[in-house]
């Protein structure tokens, strides 16, 4: 090969490069001539001389590759886009180069930002104002009625007379607290939760675990001497030491007189799933507040009603599904009483017809036992007093409709009135009846004096202003709450995961290094947990390694005495 010096005299063009700029070259390609050059091969020969040093000329008809140096009367043309000369190319390189400068910047840039917001939501004390700001919404949701009409807030906190000097129904409205749980403020509030438990994880728990997961090896007494545990065993083995380690449940590995050994790495990915978990929570809560569906109605015994009709959507992503289509009859609706007389729980025997009237499902219900099908779940809720079933001297029955009544405090009341013919007067008057449910009708005449109880079950007349008459039946209504809720299997596997990533993240991740010094086997180790239990641990398995050098030494002696 020739050498850089060779090169150099024969190629006075590259000599000169180094010292002057290059000139732009006209398109057209100059013309040139091809030269062969043999350069001479340095050898060193055993031969005359003394071994001195012998140059030959390469013969051309060797198999050994030949080069080849060309040259030009001028330096080979550049390659030139658009007719343009060399000026142009170098302010195109100049272009490209200030382009990825830009582009760098940027990029540094939104690597700083990134980095610095990172930084900002992994921040502790931020989180846990978070939480508190949370569960601050959330008590104040339990005092505040939701879902109320504005008139119910413009009455309950009027501007002349603000509750504690300064809560008016503005405070409620506008912030969007009568429906807390799906307000801005509240979601808002999750979604930055949410941030910085991603941010923590990403920043701090990955790398932890990264770095637990490497096997470590310590090759100084030293270092090892420094951890929070450390004993120096002598006459033993990293050996022995790592059998008896393997016993107390830990992973071992050694690497020449080194051994590292661990146990409890899950306690170290028990946070990540302890941040997913309640992640899971909150985007379950939030599919429950914006995509759900809820309604209530009061249906007599004998109606029905469908489902759809009823359902109103609480936020942006609430879809109805098919099932809408289903109608809901209402087969029978009772109660049962204390022996004070008192309702103790009322039932609705429901059923269930698809578009073709087909029954698809049939079920009783009562308070706390409600019933799902397709996704919705109607629960019983209340109870009413439809309608009475009345005669009037063998005639009828007439249906008279039943009014809830307004009394202070809890306590139901319905009446209704059976009119009598009474041209003499301009008056309506009539018959008056009230109820506080369905098992007895008090009775009264048109002057308002009392007359007499009735049940509806017994069919017993009652005279009263010379008429004669008889509760047939007393029809009752049932009080249902419908609801559409895609969140709650969500909420309930982040519960559940929440409770055994808790649980494993009370695990102990405990580490231990152990060097071979001679006859001497120095180890030490630490826990992120447990602290006082990781040195009673270790002070029983240290304990254990003068039997095991025991036995290993009866058993090298009576090897011996054998032979």
């Amino acid at each position: 090969m020739p050498s850089p010096t060779c090169y150099l005299l024969l190629n006075p063009a590259a000599s000169r490069s180094h010292h002057r700029p290059r000139l732009p070259l006209p398109a057209a390609a100059p013309p040139r001539r091809r030269v062969h050059v043999s350069c001479d091969a340095r050898r060193t020969g055993g031969g005359g001389g003394g071994g001195g040093v012998k140059r030959e000329a390469i013969p051309a008809g060797t198999g050994k590759a030949k080069k080849q140096v060309v040259f030009f009367d001028a330096a080979p043309p550049v390659s030139q886009r658009g007719g343009g000369g060399g000026g142009e190319g170098e302010g195109e390189g100049e272009g490209k180069v200030a382009r990825r400068k830009k582009e760098n910047a940027a990029l540094g840039l939104v690597r700083r930002l990134t980095k610095r917001t990172l930084s900002l939501l992994s921040n502790l004390p931020l989180a846990i104002s978070e939480m508190f700001a949370i569960a601050a919404l959330m008590a104040l949701g339990t005092v505040i009625d939701q879902g109320e009409a504005p008139s119910y807030y413009f009455e309950k906190f009027p501007e002349d007379n603000p509750v504690f000097g300064f809560i008016t129904w503005r405070w409620i409205l506008t912030p969007g607290f009568d429906h807390m749980f799906s307000s801005p403020v509240f979601l808002g509030l999750l979604a930055l939760l949410a941030a910085s438990l991603m941010a923590c994880t990403y920043t701090t728990q990955i790398p932890i675990v990264k770095v637990a997961r490497r096997w470590s090896f310590m090759h100084s007494a030293g270092s090892i001497r420094k951890q929070e545990f450390a004993e120096s065993l002598p006459r033993a083995s990293i050996q022995d030491l790592g059998v008896i380690l393997m016993g107390y449940g830990y992973e071992v590995f050694t690497k020449g007189p080194s051994l590292y050994a661990f146990k409890g790495l899950a306690g170290r990915f028990a946070p990540i799933g302890v941040h997913i978990a309640m992640i899971f929570i909150m985007a379950g809560a939030t599919l429950s507040a914006t995509g759900s569906f809820k309604g209530s109605v009061d249906v007599p015994q004998g109606l029905n009603f469908v489902i759809g009709d009823v359902m109103k959507p609480k936020g942006v992503l609430s879809f109805a599904p098919d099932v809408f289509n289903t109608e809901v009859h209402v087969n029978r609706f009772y109660m049962e009483y204390y022996d004070s007389g008192e309702v103790s729980q009322f039932y609705s025997d429901l059923s269930l017809f698809d578009l073709d009237g087909k029954e698809v499902m049939r079920k009783t219900i009562k308070v706390n036992d409600p019933l799902r099908y397709g996704g919705v779940t109607i629960y019983q809720t209340d109870w009413g007093f439809s309608a009475l079933q009345v005669k009037k001297n063998g005639e009828g029955p007439f249906n008279l409709a039943m009014a809830p009544l307004k009394l202070n405090g809890d306590k139901k009341l319905f009446g209704t009135l059976l009119p009598l013919e009474n041209s003499g007067s301009s008056n309506v008057k009539g018959i008056s009846m009230l109820a506080r449910d369905l098992q007895s009708i008090v009775l009264y005449d048109q002057e308002g004096k009392f007359v007499g109880v009735r049940r509806p079950s017994s069919k017993l007349p009652i005279e009263i202003d010379g008429n004669e008459i008889v509760i047939e039946d007393a029809i009752g209504s049932t009080g249902l709450d419908l609801k559409t809720d895609p969140g709650i299997p969500i909420v309930y596997a982040g519960f559940g995961a929440l409770m055994l990533t808790t649980c494993i993240s009370y695990l102990s991740h405990s580490q231990i290094w152990a060097l071979q010094d001679g006859s001497t086997v120095v180890i030490g180790g630490k826990t992120n947990r447990a602290k006082l239990e990781f040195s009673e641990e270790m002070n029983r398995l240290l304990d254990k390694v003068p039997e095991l050098i025991s036995v290993n030494e009866k058993k090298i002696d009576s090897k011996q005495s054998a032979t």
